[in-house]
């Protein structure tokens, strides 16, 4: 009989990606418009992916595999 496969949560799918080593990345918030009024650090802070220990653990119960 087969096994049953397990679903991720669509909406964890969607914001992090599993990175080769077994973390998971998610993209930063705050930088897709209205860009004039933030400083230049402020944009260049989030042009970084971001990871933690609560996201990674987190994110590893929403999507298995």
């Amino acid at each position: 009989m087969p096994k049953l496969k397990l679903k991720s949560h669509r909406g964890a799918a969607k914001r992090f990606k599993k990175t080769s080593t077994g973390k998971f990345v998610r993209s930063r918030a705050f930088k897709q418009h209205i860009l004039t009024s933030k400083t230049r650090p402020e944009r260049h802070d989030r042009r970084r992916a971001g990871g933690s220990g609560e996201v990674e653990t987190d994110a590893a119960g929403l999507i298995p595999d």
